[in-house]
């Protein structure tokens, strides 16, 4: 990378850390984010007498890239924890800061899969790249229903048809697996945790002993660790709080919504798959069937370019490469419901 391509980065990682600091109303976290921005700011200095060192002229006055703004923008309307992987690809550091929280008066981590563990917790960083994936379906399953149906027949009217079955019975189905999967997933926690209580009121030697020694694999000196988790286990409820998000990687507070989870599935489905349904319902004179085909260019396009934040990728790359695989898509059922309408005529 030339020295005024990292210039640009160090500078866009010091604005962007400037934007945490504002929008975060933690005293701890906004003093990290503004130290880091202070670092970033220091580290594009270095590579300013770079590149004066080399002959190179001065890098012109700083503007954060169209990536960057649309981030900060995301960044300030959903907070930081709703986007840590966006932040990830932006490669903004400290954002660890935002794992689940260690309940009160208890200094430790508070994930197994800090130290390696084999249960992974439920978080909430991948509801936005749950949303766009959602909107992609429905896109791309509602395009290429309603182009295979617009290739057998001409009848506008029963392609719009076609068009809203496939929207109700994609977003329902999404929706109800979504619920089962969720309901399942929750009652599964549930019976862990109560297993975990059982255990607690059971065998409180054995279940102090094993929290001792996870803090002890985390570098706690055994007898320290000891004594902590016989003064947590001193309060069954913080105790069995700490033993869900230590042994079984849970956070007993976010199990999950079976309901939210289906509305958000339904209501992400239903966005995309709208959108190439909307020529079939504008007034006659405008041909449906290839402005209902830009129509999904251009939403597959979107879809490309917003996933771009989370790969790190170029969004013009991203985005005409989801047109692609779309286009190909549609075109290929549209080819298929030819040949069927011309059989069946």
């Amino acid at each position: 990378m030339a020295a005024r391509d990292s210039w640009h980065e160090e500078m866009q990682s010091a604005w962007l850390y400037r934007v945490l600091a504002q929008v975060e109303t933690d005293t701890s976290k906004r003093g990290l984010f503004t130290a880091l921005a202070e670092a970033a700011t220091s580290q594009a200095h270095i590579w300013e007498r770079q590149m004066a060192a080399d002959g190179e002229s001065p890098p012109p006055p700083f503007r954060p890239s169209r990536r960057a703004h649309v981030v900060a923008s995301i960044l300030r309307l959903l907070g930081p924890r709703a986007i840590k992987p966006v932040l990830a690809a932006m490669k903004v550091r400290g954002i660890s800061v935002y794992s689940a929280a260690p309940p009160p008066g208890h200094p430790m981590p508070t994930t197994v899969e800090q130290v390696g563990g084999r249960h992974r917790g439920v978080g909430s960083g991948g509801n936005l790249r749950a949303a766009v994936f959602g909107v992609n379906d429905g896109l791309v399953s509602n395009t290429a229903l309603i182009m295979g149906v617009a290739g057998a027949t001409a009848d506008a009217a029963f392609v719009l048809t076609s068009g809203v079955a496939g929207l109700l019975a994609g977003a329902l189905s999404m929706a109800a697996g979504e619920y089962i999967s969720m309901r399942s997933q929750r009652e599964l926690f549930e019976y862990q945790i109560a297993l975990e209580r059982e255990e607690l009121e059971e065998y409180p030697a054995e279940e102090t002993e094993e929290l001792a020694l996870i803090y002890h694999a985390r570098g706690v000196p055994l007898e320290r660790a000891r004594e902590l988790a016989a003064a947590l286990m001193q309060h069954p409820e913080h105790a069995l709080d700490t033993l869900a998000r230590e042994e079984l990687g849970l956070n007993p507070d976010d199990l999950g919504s079976p309901w939210g989870a289906a509305l958000s599935s339904f209501a992400a489905f239903t966005g995309g798959a709208v959108i190439p349904l909307l020529p079939f319902l504008l007034p006659p004179g405008i041909a449906p069937v290839p402005a209902a085909a830009v129509l999904a260019a251009l939403g597959l396009f979107a879809v490309g370019a917003v996933l771009s934040l989370f790969t790190g990728r170029g969004a013009l790359r991203s985005g005409l490469r989801m047109v692609l695989i779309g286009g190909g898509a549609g075109a290929l059922t549209y080819a298929i419901g030819s040949l069927f309408g011309v059989g069946l005529a």
